[in-house]
């Protein structure tokens, strides 16, 4: 058994210890402690079960299950709990851990991952938020006929509408974050709630009703979403019996 192979096995190879062990007919403490007289440094257990997926020693414990939506509902709600009870400690804690791994990530590395996100961005601006497009979906599944990023709503007016629902003639607005936090800066935040007011003030000027969405969730769980959905449906349900008169046609709903 040479040791610098199993050294090499390990470290270039991702072998496991539990491989080299069955390779060499021997037992995992005995390659762990070869590894550690060489000075290996050993890999945590999520990096030993990461690798043991890529190689096919394990199978992952979800693979080809289907969870019901009662255990998604559970799942996200306990997830959202348990951040929202987070200490101020531990919340400063992860923050530092975070910025931690960012500065000991290479150059290239976050350079990637910042291009990610501006392309994100952008895709979303262009194609529609995830929120946007999960209710879209969701209320084309309850019936309601509608329209996704509906534009020329308004004759010679530039405007684009997230969701636009005509038998109603309702228009619904998604605003996340950055319509009421100066994420991008101060300037631009001032010029969002501008453009957000006469955005809203021009389609009610026209008769439409407005439904703004208010999005403030620092953690969207699938339990805020089924309430989104039961809050639009409960609005659109009173708008379909009753058309609002003018001084009702704008609606706020905050996550």
């Amino acid at each position: 058994m040479k040791e610098t192979e199993i050294v090499k096995l390990y470290q270039s190879g991702n072998y496991s210890t539990y491989q080299i062990a069955e390779r060499y007919d021997t037992y995992p403490n005995k390659i762990r402690r070869i590894l550690v007289k060489h000075g290996v440094e050993m890999k945590s257990r999520s990096q030993a079960q990461r690798s043991a997926l890529a190689n096919g020693r394990a199978k992952h414990p979800t693979e080809g299950s289907v969870r019901t939506k009662e255990e998604r509902l559970k799942i996200s709600s306990t997830v959202k709990e348990y951040w929202s009870n987070m200490s101020d400690e531990e919340y400063k804690g992860r923050c530092s851990a975070a910025k931690v791994r960012w500065f000991n990530m290479s150059e290239e590395e976050r350079q990637r991952i910042t291009s990610l996100a501006i392309e994100a961005v952008r895709k979303a601006g262009k194609e529609g938020s995830k929120m946007e497009k999960f209710l879209l979906e969701a209320l084309n599944h309850l019936g309601y006929d509608t329209q996704f990023h509906k534009k020329n709503l308004i004759p010679n007016e530039k405007l684009e509408i997230d969701l636009y629902i005509p038998a109603l003639k309702t228009i619904i607005e998604i605003d996340g974050p950055s319509h009421f936090l100066p994420i991008w800066g101060e300037e631009k935040l001032q010029k969002q709630i501008k453009s957000d007011d006469q955005k809203t003030g021009l389609v009610l000027s026209k008769g439409f009703v407005v439904l703004r969405v208010k999005n403030m969730l620092n953690f969207v769980s699938l339990a805020s979403k089924e309430k989104l959905v039961k809050d639009v449906s409960t609005c659109l349900e009173s708008i379909a019996s009753k058309f609002p008169v003018r001084s009702k046609r704008f609606i706020e709903i905050e996550l």
